[in-house]
């Protein structure tokens, strides 16, 4: 029996090379060989055996691997830095180590991080129209009003001509702060942080509490767990979702 075709961007999504989108971008360029031939047909159908390359690396479908992990504060979210600074790969243990994250927290924000080698499960997850809602917990300085909250719902202005919103509600105060839930659909660079530090009120702890369906349940800080082929499907067809209502 004869193996089942597949399209090229998808199989070299399933190498976890990059998303198939990016993939896309690779074939129409150029820089995709199949059996030694340059191809730039997207959507062309390939034999899954065949030798498959990208600028010069021959590359092959390997098994996914996801993971939740609640990040400890200290380190950065990247595999490298060339300032010399911690990463969480410097404390993850080696089998995890080949694990993407999906988006990033900075280096003095604790909580939920989900690492993946599924180019496509990071780019749906990610994607600016799919509106993924993220949940934090931070304590600001200050005691913040409605109108702050209210103020952040409309949108703040934190670089020239960047708009970030936040739904933001308040939960409790402590002495002179303010804790407070946060929702996020976008996934700007320390959103929250220069939100707050612009209405005066800086950060002085942040925690990711969930990412769509995902959240930090049974987690101490610097664990780890793999999610489930079941819980996988329940993401992907929770993504399914939010795509379709937001299109």
């Amino acid at each position: 029996m004869k193996p089942q075709k597949v399209r090229l961007n998808k199989y070299i999504a399933s190498t976890g090379y990059c998303s198939r989108r990016k993939a896309d971008e690779l074939i129409e360029s150029g820089k995709v060989k199949v059996n030694g031939e340059i191809v730039t047909e997207l959507g062309l159908l390939i034999n899954p055996k065949a030798k498959v390359s990208v600028s010069g690396d021959v590359i092959k479908p390997q098994e996914f691997k996801y993971i939740r992990y609640y990040k400890p504060a200290g380190y950065i979210t990247t595999m490298d830095d060339e300032k010399g600074r911690k990463t969480i790969y410097d404390i993850l243990p080696e089998e995890v180590q080949n694990l993407k994250p999906v988006g990033r927290l900075d280096k003095d924000s604790t909580g939920l991080l989900i690492l993946t080698n599924d180019g496509d499960f990071i780019n749906e997850l990610t994607h600016p129209s799919v509106k993924v809602p993220k949940v934090y917990r931070v304590c600001a300085q200050g005691k913040l009003t409605l109108n702050d909250l209210t103020l952040m719902e409309k949108g703040i202005e934190i670089e020239k001509g960047q708009i970030a919103y936040a739904f933001a509600r308040i939960i409790d105060f402590e002495g002179k702060n303010t804790v407070l839930e946060i929702v996020l659909y976008q996934g700007l660079n320390r959103q929250i942080r220069k939100m707050l530090d612009i209405l005066g009120h800086s950060v002085i702890s942040l925690k990711r509490l969930s990412m769509g369906p995902v959240d930090l349940s049974g987690l101490k800080k610097g664990q780890f767990k793999y999610l489930k082929p079941k819980q996988v499907e329940q993401i992907k067809n929770y993504l399914k979702k939010l795509s379709n209502e937001n299109n």
